[in-house]
């Protein structure tokens, strides 16, 4: 069954008005996927529990009773069923081809697939457009791993590079992702729908992809583990772009564990994608060899002051877990980054927007042909897509010219300068510092689209600019309402990330299970 979401709505709205958003239906007996690891899910069908299969069809059934209230899944993929089995046989005949073998996996919707899925970054425009010709190098890497591409995620429309009064999580295609902690709360973005089906649990894992926050915001807003990789660790192939100086994929888990078996699988060098080319030598086999509860100990990390004193109760949730880090034995010091650079980051973002969507919209094929064609699109079908609000950002991109041009020449180099040499690589080595450490964000937001979003801060944009990693885990709760807690550093330093966020993580175990409130209960 192919779904989109109109008619994904129309077939499950009926379930979804008798669902408690409490479980989704068990047959007695059977494995229950909520929570599960990956290591959890393997052993299941190890011993014979369960199947890729009976995961498919267990992780649908969730998608159907759950996501009428979520919208986090724009579509399933019609071939899944089919694909599991396949997998199911070859476990059946001896071979087992990793830990992702079986697992059912959702790509936020601007990883090509070339199967029977849209690939539309939530956009009426790319609905019709001709099917990808090949998959995503990310996505093919997932299957290679023996992963099932369970369906595409919603996300904020164009990966959130629309407008200035853009309202995250939302698309044409698929309406609003919806927090699955508290409902009336916003997913943030771009990778909302991502976030929200890994924390609901409607499927073992999920990509996501960012250009400053899309991973690790939607990530720390809905309690799971997300990670930003440095740029070129992931081939950017196949992936509807923003700007090739900072778009990278990446994994959006409920657990650091995971996180690190979804990166090994990802990772790779693409002839496709020139950035992959530093990669070479810095690729490991499998990240979850850091994996030590006591990575923490000796470890340096610089607390950035810029991103705290924003809120009275997310410093004090802080405060507890800068404690945890100094009880595992890590010593903590405070340092603070050079700003200046945002609106050069804009004016990079704009004008490579205009030169890699529309390289990306030449090949694909179809009616829009670049980013002049997308806003007549847009004009054409207000209702559906301008409803709560235009595309003042596309038009911005539109009138911008070639890479050649000194304005964007500039601009990226100061955003260079200010994020590497005298920003991150400069507080570390005066400090002497293993990494960075900051509040990832504010908790979610009540979703106002007339007033607009109170999105409050993220600590995204170093790294973002810079391409260095960044790794959000959870961290603790302001009210019902997740918080958590980012560990950043140098170019291909995931190994020491994960290794940091895993020993947090097994301290703290911080993340709790949604509870599908519909609205935050207040005591006045």
């Amino acid at each position: 069954m192919t779904l989109d979401r109109r008619s994904f709505l129309g077939a499950t709205l009926a379930a979804g008005a008798a669902a408690t958003l409490k479980a989704a239906p068990t047959s007695k007996g059977a494995f229950r996927v909520e929570e599960a690891t990956f290591a959890d899910l393997q052993g299941a069908m190890g011993s014979g529990r369960t199947s890729a299969l009976g995961l498919v069809k267990a992780y649908e059934a969730r998608i159907r009773a759950l996501d009428p209230k979520l919208h986090s899944v724009l579509e399933l993929n019609p071939d899944a069923a089919k694909i599991a089995a396949e997998l199911d046989a070859e476990r059946k005949a001896g071979k087992v081809r990793g830990p992702l073998h079986g697992l059912p996996i959702l790509l936020k919707d601007n990883l090509d697939t070339a199967d029977r899925m849209h690939t539309t970054a939530g956009s009426w425009a790319l609905y019709d457009a001709p099917a990808p010709k090949q998959d995503a190098f990310v996505a093919a890497k997932l299957r290679e791993a023996g992963a099932v591409l369970l369906g595409k995620a919603n996300l904020s429309e164009w990966a959130n590079f629309r407008s200035t009064h853009s309202i995250s999580g939302w698309t044409g295609r698929g309406g609003l992702t919806r927090n699955p902690y508290v409902l009336d709360r916003n997913c943030s973005g771009s990778s909302s729908g991502s976030g929200a089906a890994v924390s609901a649990n409607l499927c073992a894992a999920a990509v996501g992809s960012e250009t400053d926050g899309s991973i690790v915001s939607p990530s720390s807003i809905c309690g799971i583990v997300g990670l930003k990789p440095t740029l070129g660790l992931l081939s950017r192939a196949g992936i509807i772009p923003i700007a090739h100086s900072q778009d990278t994929a990446g994994p959006m888990t409920r657990t650091v564990r995971d996180a690190a078996l979804m990166l090994s699988a990802m990772a790779g060098v693409d002839p496709e994608d020139a950035a992959t080319m530093e990669a070479k030598g810095h690729i490991l086999p499998d990240y979850t060899k850091g994996l030590d509860a006591g990575a923490l100990k000796g470890a340096r990390l610089g607390i950035l002051k810029n991103y705290m004193g924003q809120h009275p109760g997310l410093d004090a949730v802080m405060a507890t877990a800068f404690a945890t880090l100094k009880r595992l034995g890590a010593e903590l010091v405070e340092v603070e980054l050079p700003t200046g650079y945002e609106n050069d980051e804009l004016t990079v973002l704009l004008y490579e927007y205009k030169t890699d969507l529309s390289a990306y919209f030449r090949k694909r094929g179809g009616a829009v042909k670049d980013l002049g064609d997308l806003i007549a699109f847009d004009q054409a079908h207000k209702e559906q897509e301008m409803r709560f609000f235009g595309q003042e950002i596309v038009e911005q991109a539109n009138a911008k010219g070639p890479l050649t041009d000194e304005a964007y020449q500039k601009a990226r180099a100061n955003c260079l300068r200010l994020t590497r040499a005298e920003g991150m690589d400069k507080a570390m080595d005066a400090n002497h510092l293993d990494a960075l450490i900051a509040p990832t964000g504010m908790p979610a937001w009540i979703t106002d689209p007339v007033f607009g979003e109170y999105t409050g801060f993220c600590a995204s944009t170093p790294a973002a600019v810079a391409g260095y990693p960044h790794l959000t885990v959870p961290a603790g709760f302001l009210s019902a309402l997740p918080v958590s807690l980012s560990f950043m550093g140098r170019a291909w330093s995931e190994a020491k990330l994960l290794g940091y966020g895993y020993a947090f993580e097994q301290a703290t175990k911080a993340r709790r299970v949604p509870r599908f409130l519909p609205t935050l209960p207040v005591k006045m």
